[in-house]
């Protein structure tokens, strides 16, 4: 999230004797500098010293830094706000203005610059340089992107200026740049960002989707398979050079939580939001969260409740992890954070917002069950990307219901499978994984596909468990699936194939 010198104190009040400031950095005051709050100890003309070394410290690991940037609107508010900064050096230049001299507001936070100005265009170009340069960030989430190909008179271009000049900058070609494809002025641009083969986009739809079909709709059953397939009807096909590497794909992050909105274990305890706390009546924040409380609502002592949303954790997080697309989660999911219901935690600089890390211990099987869905994803790389085909014969990459004997997907599916098949020429064999995900509230039994030449499936994730608190299999331990599987309610499941015989002994 943002790190750019913001304004803490734009909108602070008090709410039941608890003062509430901006806690989420989306006001930005000085782009070219770092929340001098955020460092440990005071740096006295020093500034960005700390975070530099924090940056090294996570790239001496393996670790790449992401800042989340906001270039749709600053600080300084709408025509009532403060006047600080680029209202005083060229009003008219840096913000989309109305006919009348009012701000355009397709932020929703009092204004819009004015990106594809050419001024304002060359500061926004500077400030990624200075960051890449001088701090080594490896990539951007710009914020509202959509508004960065937005003409001065707020009109959407085909061609933006901006978002082409930041993806063939020389300086900025090792960057990786993330658009949130759209903005608060309606429009959602998700597919079809003007991407110059450069930028990679927050997969809403991806989103949308899974939530909807894993609490129970069925009718989203065609966009949840197109959704863990790769979204290629967004996004073009996965397809890679012989090379390994990928070639003319667009990608996509895929998401079911992230910082604005329920957090995963909210997202299975609550019906509503329950943003009180913020001082608005409970109106702000996104009322559509398509969650589901599994029967009651917020923090209860229902052991079947309790049980029920951890398994649905468990299928959100094993639905991420075997679907092709870069997959992102929400800190703290991993160990079943809460936010009260609270899905708009932007003023909460307390107990709301903060990690509970008391929860790392009782929830240690939930964060051993991401853990082992990580390494499966990296163990896997048909489920990231295509591969040559394999030699099994399986088809790249097919959607069905419970028979994958049947090649079409009903629209009202209960249960949805995929397969993802490929030829790993660095391990130098078949790479198969089939992903079964029943959103039905009963069992279902499905028919796996036919490996031929004595070929087997095995079960390695089983998010309903065997009934002695186990629900992951490593290689090795995994049971062998003959004669098809019977799948529990709501739960999801991931087989790995193994033929008989490999290239090498053809």
């Amino acid at each position: 999230m943002p790190v750019f010198e913001f304004d803490e104190n734009m909108n602070s009040r008090e709410i039941n004797g608890r003062k509430l400031l901006d806690y989420w950095g989306y006001n930005t005051v000085s782009f070219f500098a770092p929340n001098a709050s955020y460092a440990a100890s005071a740096e006295y003309n020093k500034e960005g010293t700390e975070l530099k070394s924090l940056i090294k410290a996570l790239h001496d690991n393996d670790i790449e830094v992401i800042l989340d940037v906001v270039f749709n609107h600053t600080a300084e508010g709408n025509e009532l706000g403060p006047s600080f900064c680029f209202k005083g050096i060229d009003n008219k230049m840096y913000y989309m203005l109305t006919p009348d001299g009012n701000y355009y507001n397709f932020s929703g936070c009092g204004n819009t610059l004015n990106c594809n100005h050419p001024i304002v265009q060359q500061m926004i170009l500077e400030c990624l340089r200075y960051w890449t340069i001088n701090f080594r960030i490896d990539g951007f989430r710009f914020d509202l992107a959509s508004i960065l190909g937005r003409n001065e008179d707020g009109s959407p271009m085909n061609n933006p200026p901006l978002l082409k000049s930041l993806a063939y900058d020389p300086l900025l070609s090792n960057v990786k740049l993330i658009a949130e494809a759209w903005d608060a002025g309606g429009m959602y641009q998700v597919g079809s960002f003007p991407a110059n083969k450069r930028w990679a986009e927050w997969n809403g739809r991806y989103r949308d989707s899974i939530r909807s079909f894993l609490k129970g709709e069925f009718w989203e059953s065609c966009n949840a398979a197109r959704s863990i397939s790769g979204s290629s009807d967004l996004y073009g096909d996965f397809f890679t050079d012989y090379k390994g590497s990928y070639a003319g794909y667009n990608s996509c992050i895929n998401f079911i939580t992230c910082h604005d909105g329920f957090t995963m274990y909210d997202l299975y305890a609550y019906n509503h939001k329950h943003n009180e706390a913020n001082g608005w009546n409970n109106t702000d924040g996104a009322s559509d969260n398509r969650s589901w409380n599994c029967g009651i609502e917020g923090p209860t002592d229902n052991y079947a409740v309790n049980k029920l949303r951890m398994r649905m954790i468990r299928n959100a997080c094993a639905v991420l992890m075997c679907s092709r697309g870069t997959p992102m989660f929400f800190a703290g999911d991993e160990f079943g954070n809460s936010q009260y219901g609270n899905n708009n935690g932007y003023c909460q600089d307390n107990e709301i917002s903060w990690l509970d890390w008391s929860l790392l211990e009782k929830n240690r099987e939930l964060l051993e069950f991401f853990r082992f869905m990580i390494h499966y994803r990296h163990e896997h790389t048909v489920i990231r990307r295509k591969l040559p085909d394999a030699i099994c014969g399986m088809e790249a990459l097919r959607s069905h219901s419970t028979d994958a004997r049947v090649t079409q997907l009903p629209p009202d599916a209960k249960t949805i499978c995929i397969s993802f098949a490929g030829y790993d020429r660095k391990k130098g064999k078949d790479d198969l994984v089939y992903v079964c995900v029943n959103a039905h509230w009963e069992d279902v039994d499905i028919t796996l596909p036919d490996l031929h030449h004595r070929g087997a499936w095995y079960l390695s994730v089983n998010t309903y468990g065997d009934g002695q608190g186990r629900f992951t299999y490593p290689e090795g331990q995994e049971t062998r699936i003959d004669n098809g599987f019977i799948m529990r309610p709501r739960s999801v499941a991931v087989f790995t194939g193994r033929p008989f015989w490999e290239k090498s002994g053809r």
